[in-house]
This record gives C-alpha cells, structure tokens and sequence, in this order.
C-alpha cells in the first residue's frame, strides 16, 4: 500500500476501536451505525443509551479506554456471511440492520471481528491485528449532532470525530495547522475587521460593509487595468432573464436545480385555467388581484407570458446575445465582452461556508469570441493575465484539464478535437506531465482548463478557468463573415482568473491574516492628530491623501492618541500617522507601519511618493525605509 491507502486503513480500523470502547463504557445497549475514515482521520456515529451523553470532559476517558483495547493485542478476522447470518450476528442493531436489508441481493456481505466480543459489518480491509496500530496517534476532536443518513426525520445520533496519523510528530503538525487555520478564518477577521457580514434572511449571500467594499472595488478596479492592457470591452446585462434564453443556452436542462426562480404572476396564473378561481384564491393580496384583472382583460395574457423568469447563475447567455446583436466580420474578432454582474446559485445549506462558498458573487467573468485560428493565441494570453494576477498576490497555480461530462452536449467529434487541442496548449506551455487531466469533468459544453490556486495552509482551491465552447454559439446561430466573404461560427472562450470574487477575498484574507496589501487595503493610511491643535494640519494631510487616491481615515475625537493608534491597528491599516507640534512646524509625518516597525519625520511629499509607488506597483509589501 502507497501511504495514503494505509492511513486509511489505520483510521477505519481506529473507527472501529472507537465503537468498541463506547459499547465497553456505556454498555451493550449502545446502538452503533457507521465509522468512516475522512481527511485527518475518523468518525462513528452512535445512538446512545437513554440519559447517557458524551462530552467533552469524556474525551480522555474513552482515549484511554481504546489504548487499553489495543494493548490486548486482538486478532482481526474477517468472515464472508450470508444475508440471514448477519442479520443474527447484529439482532436488535437498528442500523446495522437496515444496511443488510438495502444491499443488494448478489452483495458479497462481510463483518470483521476484534477479538471475540466486537463485530461490525465493514468491507474492509484492515488490520490483521490491534498491535500494529499501537504506534498510531490519535485524539477525540469534536462530538456533535448528526442525523442517520442525513435525512432529519430519522433518529438523531451522537457523532464522535477523532484526528488520526500514523505518529505523534505527524497528529502535532496537524493541530498545529488546524490553530493556524483558526487564526486565518476569513470569517473572524472579516467580523472584526468589519469588512461582510451574513444575515438569516439572506443565507449565503454577503453583505459587503462600507470597509470590505473597498477592498471589493480595489480588487476590480485591478482586474479592470490588467483587462483594459489586453483589448476587453466590459458590457452589463439584465440579472434576470426568461426561461427561453435558458432552454436556448441549455441550461435550463442542466443547471435548473441551482437557478432561483422567479415565477412572478405566473406563480398563479396558467394559460388554460378558470380566472374566477385564480381571483377567488388570491383575494386577499389586493396588489396579485389587480395584476390578475389586468391581464386576464387583456391580449397580453398567455402561455408566453406566464413563462417563469429566473436569475442568472452564470452571463454566458447574455453575452450570447450581446454579440447576436448585429451582423460580425472576421475583422472584429477577437471580440472580448468582460462582465462583473451579480450571478445567483442555489446550493444546500449545508454546503454554504462564509464566502468559500455563496448564493450570491460576482466573477471576473469574460466571453471572447474567435475564430477557431485564434484559439492558441488567445488561451497563451489568458494564461499570461494568470500569470500576472497570481503573482501579485503572492500565489501560485497549477492548469487542470477536464474533459468530456456524461451529458456533454454536441458533437463527440467536435468534442475530440477540442481536448486535443487544448493538450497540445497545455503541452507547449507546462510540458507534458505538468498538469492533471480531470475526467469527465468539464462544463456540458465543451471542456475547459482549470487553474488551482495553493492557499498559506497548503488547501487547493479552483478559481481560475478556460473553458472552450463550441455549443452555445451553435445554439443561438451565432455567426460571422470570413474573408472570402463566407459565412462560419465563432467559437466561445469563457474566463474567469479570480473566479468568484467571494471566495477569492475569502481565500486572501486568510493568506495574508488581513494584513492586506497596501495597495488593496480597506483603508490604507489611518491620521492620529495628537490634540486638537493639530487637527488643522491633520485635515491638510487627509485631503492630499484623498487627492492622490489614497484611502484614508482620519480621528479627530477627544480620545486619547493611544486609544486611536490602537482602533487603527485593530483594522490592519498599513500605515498610522501621528502628528504633534514637530509634524505641523516641518511638514512631515510620523509614521507607524503595521508590523510595530516605526519612521519618524518623514517628509510628507516623500510619503505620498511611497503610497503612489506602492499603489501603482501594486507591491505586496510595505516600505518601510526610506533608503
């Protein structure tokens, strides 16, 4: 076995462990469903014996009790058993029993014994014996609440997670990630840095405060000057559209299980239904039964128009249409339409997490239509804008192919020649071997190049895509003429190098711990008049500052200097200035630099050529020297 396969070995045989030291403490009343191995090691679910519960106080003793078991040295065993024998092994196992009875009639059924007194119904494979796990290091992170299968309506059960490695040094290194991880959470400092929060009436969609929102638009107005530098035009396009443009771009058969409708009148009315009936059932919701009246007097009431609407989760259809416009020449293309509208995307609420995952984002989204001679140099360009974007945040990145989904739309021909011609991008750019190809996942309509970016703890995330499309444009008819006076297809680009701008602030607040950049920071420069006196000269500095686009914020309260140095460093703010008597008579500041690193008078002329350089080279460091 490679490393990773004997990790999961260990810590399946260690779930197992774990169930018999829980039966051996709270007694063979215990009801134990499923242990699997995950990530960073393992989990059991139990329902335990009425009045009993585990908590964390209990953690050490039930540790204890599985180092006891693996010191007995038991024999594993296992033993094929038919249908009927397993279901007498695990007589009055509620759950155990109900797994037996859903496997299918020609499953091969198995069970494991430790030692003589502990059985569980598993595939396998594990130990041969509890001695070889006896230099494993494993603790009891968490228990909490779990439902059997998932399903609420079913029995409530007691889920006890543990971490698990191969040794001490190992589970070390890991709670020390998992601190780390903690102290990075983009939900703590975005809570108190003051920059998004989330509300119960708008699950997994952000608020951006007035401080996070400047970052947003740093972030934009960043990606809009590296676009602008390579020949896009930016468009905007209605957030909502008739279901027609969805069937059209196939979405609708795809993607409607994460599209938020918006039925509209149409939630009441149908084409073919008795009126008197519609108005009797929505007579209380005067504003519904005027809309109702309106239209069922009019021409205007039909099928057509009770079609549901729905919010966008993605711009490609609209910037189908934008291009369809009017007639194309070869001349024109490439055509480049970057778009940053807000897109909506339903998922399950257990899925949601801060911004890493939303209902509501933007993306650095692009549509750039070509024609199939521009495909090469057009894909070297958008990987070079990669380049150039990663590297100013400090990340790295690897290209993923994926390729053709089960309900691919199109022509498998067509399909084929695309994947061959993205290898051979990929090929010449990373060499062969320099980037994974992912099966069977690509977008239905043509597969694409995914760039994962490496966060500060090492986790990948997929944020950057190319994705190369010869379906949409044959679903609108989209067309243009050639040189020859013809008549052919673009192909579609689709892009996008941040992804979804959420999760990309999510991920660089963790990497930097909301020590931002100064060029990208909520507030870049905070002013901390001594005393009143110096407020004049304070409010001399803040407008200079604001006339060379730096951000700033000024404290003019009768605070003490101190408290105001502190509520500056609180949000992260690169630079603090302090002004006293010898600032004001010589026209400098001093300054305090995030990090506890101190200038003092510096000229103010020379610190508004450090913001400039700092602003305009987008440095992801500070200076503080004025060598």
């Amino acid at each position: 076995m490679d490393k990773e396969e004997l990790n999961k070995v260990y810590r399946h045989s260690l779930a197992h462990i774990l169930a018999k030291a829980v039966i051996e403490l709270y007694g063979k009343d215990v009801q134990y469903a499923i242990g699997p191995q995950i990530e960073d090691g393992f989990y059991y679910d139990f329902v335990l014996p009425e009045g009993k519960t585990i908590q964390e106080s209990d953690f050490k003793t039930i540790e204890n009790k599985m180092h006891e078991i693996l010191k007995r040295k038991e024999n594993w065993t296992r033993k094929e058993v038919s249908r009927q024998e397993a279901l007498d092994i695990f007589k009055g196992q509620k759950f155990k029993t109900e797994l037996i009875n859903d496997l299918p009639e020609d499953e091969k059924i198995t069970v494991y014994y430790t030692g003589d007194d502990y059985v569980d119904l598993c595939r396998g494979p594990h130990v041969d014996n509890s001695a070889e796990l006896l230099s494993a290091a494993f603790e009891i992170r968490s228990v909490s609440g779990a439902y059997w299968r998932g399903d609420e309506h079913r029995d409530q059960m007691t889920r006890v997670y543990a971490y698990a490695f191969p040794d001490k040094a190992q589970l070390k290194a890991h709670k020390d990630l998992i601190r780390e991880a903690k102290e990075r959470d983009h939900k703590k400092i975005g809570a108190q840095m003051e920059l998004f929060m989330f509300d119960e009436t708008a699950p997994g969609m952000p608020y951006w405060l007035p401080r996070g929102w400047k970052m947003y638009q740093a972030l934009l107005k960043y990606s809009r000057e590296v676009q602008l530098r390579h020949g896009y035009t930016e468009i905007s396009a209605p957030l909502i559209n008739n279901k027609k443009l969805w069937l059209i771009s196939g979405h609708w058969a795809h993607y409607i299980n994460n599209m938020f409708m918006v039925p509209g009148v149409s939630g009441w009315l149908k084409a073919d239904c008795n009126i008197e009936n519609v108005i009797a059932n929505i007579n209380d919701d005067k504003s519904a039964l005027k809309n109702v009246k309106m239209l069922a007097g009019s021409a205007l009431y039909s099928r057509e128009e009770a079609d549901t609407m729905a919010a966008k989760p993605m711009n490609c259809p609209n910037a189908m249409m934008t291009y369809k416009r009017k007639n194309r020449s070869y001349k024109e293309l490439p055509i480049r339409y970057s778009e940053y509208d807000v897109l909506h995307r339903k998922e399950k609420s257990g899925q949601m997490n801060g911004l890493f995952r939303v209902q509501e984002f933007r993306q650095d989204d692009d549509h750039t239509f070509v024609m199939e001679s521009q495909i090469k140099s057009e894909i070297a360009d958008i990987l070079s804008i990669a380049d150039e974007i990663y590297s100013t945040f400090g990340v790295t990145y690897r290209a993923e192919l994926s390729t053709r989904p089960d309900d691919f739309m199109g022509d498998i021909n067509v399909w084929n020649q695309a994947e061959s011609d993205l290898r051979e991008i990929l090929d010449e750019r990373y060499g062969k071997g320099g980037y994974e190809v992912n099966e069977g996942d690509g977008a239905f309509y043509g597969p694409k190049i995914d760039l994962q970016i490496k966060d500060a703890l090492g986790r990948e995330w997929q944020c950057g895509t190319v994705q190369l499309d010869f379906q949409l444009p044959h679903n609108f008819g989209l067309t243009y003429t050639t040189a020859d006076g013809g008549t052919a297809m673009p192909v579609v680009l689709h892009r996008a190098i941040y992804g979804s701008l959420e999760r990309f602030i999510g991920i660089i607040t963790e990497n930097f711990k909301g020590n931002f950049p100064f060029w990208l920071s909520p507030y870049q420069v905070g002013i901390v008049p001594i005393r009143a006196e110096h407020n004049e000269y304070a409010k001399k500095v803040e407008k200079l500052l604001m006339d060379n686009d730096v951000r700033v914020e000024a404290d003019y309260s009768d605070e003490n200097m101190k408290t105001k140095i502190k509520k500056f460093k609180n949000y992260k703010d690169p630079y603090i200035l302090v002004l006293g008597d010898k600032e004001c008579a010589e026209n400098t500041v001093s300054i305090n630099i995030r990090g506890n690193k101190q200038l003092n008078n510096v000229p103010l002329d020379k610190f508004l050529d450090m913001c400039d350089q700092m602003n305009e080279e987008h440095s992801l460091n500070l200076i503080d020297s004025l060598d």
